[in-house]
């Protein structure tokens, strides 16, 4: 049976900036709340109950969940008890009252406050108002209570349909529909039909069809209208209506090709007997001979309501293990019907297949009104030697990101003097930028600076207070550039009562004391690394396998300039190799973990002086040293120019790195590693990539990779956790347990 799940998973991911929030209607129904555990990945579940009985429903009906899914669900759901949000219905109940008066329901303002008080009209309005995106609904309501009103209040075009999709079994012949895959239009919306909403409900739902499966799955998606017979000469016969749409079909399409490409590879044939479309048998004696007729075709559209309806049927009884769910037309892709003879699978492909048209046609960018999650406006800072890089972000949304750079004339009056010499100039050229943007710090929820060097911490979010900025002033633990980050997210939101943060600095240090022991009592391990790249990209991982990072046992490789290999246990960070004094891997700049023999013996060979001895160690190490390039792509070029020091060199460089990672399996005191990821801007080189994996394909739990560092996104999504409630945020108390 074809997957359609996973493509369309893919799909969403793709296209996706963010998520949108979907009301669920009958969140009393065990079968939606299963569905709600696998679609936070994808989408903002708001949930019309409120928390405590949604657990007792898990607890009573669904005991058999992974109770770390359900706990990360529950956390990414928003619950909503209708009864004690007043503010919410009486914000409604003026907009129910005008759509039930142009219905011509006389009613009061107070019986129109408590029909918006049911589930289903609730969510249909908050949809309507912009609260939400999507409402799902229709497992328990009856008709009048979802259907009904959803089409009237969220209907957005004259002509609208409901198509029925099929994913059928292995056991269905695959030879009458290409890979098992049927598609009915109009199976639940259009009482009466005319040729001219006929002709809409076919190019509709082959778009549907399109839009759902992939060029490569299906190349060209192939409809047929079918009647009872060819017999009838005016409009309310069967093969007359199918006549007449045939007619309008070819105008409709080529606008459809217009607002999209994709739709060139739609092929519709009319006037098709429905032994016809649904026999192969019936198909070779009837249209021999007819170069018109694909032999198969995955789209069925029937002239009316009872004949879409008993195909329907039919297929949903003869093949119960079948996927099936439907996609309404015609309203903006705002809400889900659901059978109620549903599956938790069927919901979470209507889901799914509702948000990927929204996402494909270009209608949504954002929920309008962030009622249900907020969305905190977070600026982030990123202080580097010689630019700073910012960034603003609406909750998950980037507004946008800009590198500031700092030529080196501006640089120039700050030579020789520590870093916090430049923390005006550099504040300066951020506020010019959030001008431009027409931003200002009165528009921010909060900031989030880069943590600097500051004395060993726990991971995690913390606001900036007055010992941490003692520290990034004075520099106890070393002067750095990414010492400004907090700085200057604590100035630009001083005396506004809105936080300032800094997350997971490189100083970040969770080791227990036997790890830092060497064989010299008087050196001990420091742990520098890139902490936050390392704990975002771990966090990451936890939430598209939709748990949390406290559940995971990650190693984690950041593959830069420099190169860091971090044990994360259970939301710990226990290991990991100091990568800003050049120990581990050697890496593009860094000579990486030596032989100490021979190293004693260079430093007092005479040869080099301390400060060149250092630079070896970093600056002028690794590939530089190696082959005269830290940059890969040209050690890449070298290999298939057929180099053979470059490729034995590139050789070492990926044993190294996976040798460090299989180094940390002790980290773990015999516990399973659950995964290993790959990120950094070297993480981008598919041959390095690829080597790492062969040669860590014993340790047996896969390998994922996130290219790059995507240290702004990590700043700002520190900041909302605590922001958003899902977090505390730590106090900078250095020593303090």
């Amino acid at each position: 049976m074809y997957d359609l799940e996973r493509a369309l998973d893919q799909q969403i991911l793709g296209l996706r900036k963010a998520r949108p929030t979907v009301v669920f209607t009958e969140a009393h129904d065990p079968r939606v709340i299963e569905a709600v555990c696998y679609l936070t990945r994808f989408v903002r579940p708001v949930l019309l109950s409120p928390e405590s009985k949604v657990r007792e429903l898990i607890r009573k009906e669904l005991p058999l969940l992974d109770q770390d899914r359900v706990e990360y669900s529950m956390s990414e759901c928003a619950f909503v008890d209708i009864s004690e949000r007043q503010d919410l219905v009486d914000s409604l109940a003026p907009v129910c009252h005008e759509w039930r008066k142009r219905d011509g329901h006389d009613e009061s303002l107070e019986e129109s406050r408590s029909c918006v008080a049911e589930p289903a009209r609730f969510g249909i309005y908050a949809v309507q108002t912009g609260h939400a995106d999507i409402v799902v609904g229709g497992a328990t309501h009856a008709p009048r209570e979802y259907f009904r009103p959803m089409l009237r209040v969220l209907g957005e075009s004259d002509v609208q349909f409901e198509a029925g999709v099929f994913i059928l079994p292995d056991a269905h012949s695959t030879d009458l529909f290409p890979h098992n895959i049927v598609v009915f239009g109009d199976v639940g919306v259009n009482e009466s039909m005319t040729s001219e909403t006929l002709a809409q409900v076919t190019v509709g739902t082959c778009e549907v069809a399109r839009d759902l499966f992939p060029e490569d799955l299906l190349p060209e998606i192939h409809g047929a209208i079918v009647s009872y017979s060819h017999r009838g000469s005016d409009e309310g016969s069967s093969a007359d209506l199918v006549r007449q749409a045939a007619k309008r079909v070819p105008g409709l399409l080529a606008e459809a090709i217009a607002r999209s490409p994709q739709y060139r590879s739609i092929r519709i044939v009319g006037e098709v007997k429905v032994s016809v479309a649904l026999s192969k048998r019936a198909a070779a004696y009837y249209r021999a001979g007819d170069d018109d007729w694909p032999g198969v075709t995955s789209v069925i559209i029937c002239p009316n309501l009872d004949v879409s309806n008993l195909l329907y049927h039919l297929y949903a009884t003869r093949y119960p293990t079948a996927r099936k769910f439907t996609v309404l037309v015609g309203i903006g892709n705002r809400a889900v019907d659901i059978a109620m003879d549903c599956t938790p699978e069927d919901i979470r492909l209507a889901v799914k297949s509702c948000v990927v048209r929204l996402l494909r046609h270009g209608q949504w960018d954002h929920t309008l009104q962030d009622t249900f999650f907020r969305r905190y406006r977070v600026l982030t800072v990123n202080p580097g030697s010689t630019s700073t890089k910012i960034g603003v972000y609406e909750g998950e949304n980037e507004v946008f990101t800009k590198e500031i750079m700092h030529s080196l004339e501006e640089l120039a009056p700050f030579e020789g003097k520590k870093i916090i010499a430049q923390y005006p100039f550099r504040k300066e050229k951020i506020l010019k930028a959030l001008e431009e943007h027409g931003l200002s710090p009165a528009d921010l929820d909060a900031t989030s600076g880069r943590g600097g060097l500051l004395f060993p911490i726990k991971h995690g979010t913390y606001l900036v207070n007055e010992r941490m900025r003692h520290d990034l002033i004075e520099g106890p633990q070393g002067d750095h550039a990414s010492n400004l980050g907090g700085l200057i997210a604590h100035e630009l939101v001083e005396g506004s009562g809105k936080p300032a943060f800094i997350v997971d600095p490189v100083v970040v240090d969770e080791a227990p004391d036997h790890i830092r022991i060497t064989g010299i009592k008087t050196i001990r391990r420091k742990v520098i690394s890139h902490a936050l790249n390392q704990i975002a990209t771990a966090r990451r991982y936890a939430q598209e396998n939709e748990t949390f990072y406290e559940r995971l046992n990650l190693i984690v490789c950041h593959m830069g300039g420099g190169i860091t290999v971090g044990a994360h246990r259970k939301g710990h960070y226990i290991d990991v190799n100091n990568g800003l004094d050049g120990e581990g891997p050697f890496t593009p700049q860094r000579s990486g973990t030596l032989p100490p023999g021979q190293l004693i013996d260079l430093c007092f060979s005479g040869r080099y002086t301390v400060a060149e001895i250092k630079k070896l160690n970093k600056g002028r190490g690794g590939l530089i040293d190696l082959l005269g390039t830290s940059d890969m792509r040209e050690v890449e070029r070298r290999i298939d120019a057929g180099d053979a020091e470059a490729k034995t060199v590139f050789e070492a460089m990926a044993y190294q790195i996976a040798k460090h990672i299989t180094a940390l399996l002790p980290a773990f005191s015999g516990e399973p590693v659950d995964r290993i990821l790959l990120t950094g801007g070297l993480a981008r080189s598919i041959r390095l990539v690829t080597r790492i994996r062969e040669f860590v394909a014993a340790v047996g739990c896969g390998v994922s990779v996130y290219p790059g560092e995507n240290e702004l996104a990590a700043l700002a999504l520190g900041a909302l956790r605590v922001l958003s409630g899902k977090e505390k945020a730590r106090e900078y108390a250095p020593g303090e347990p």
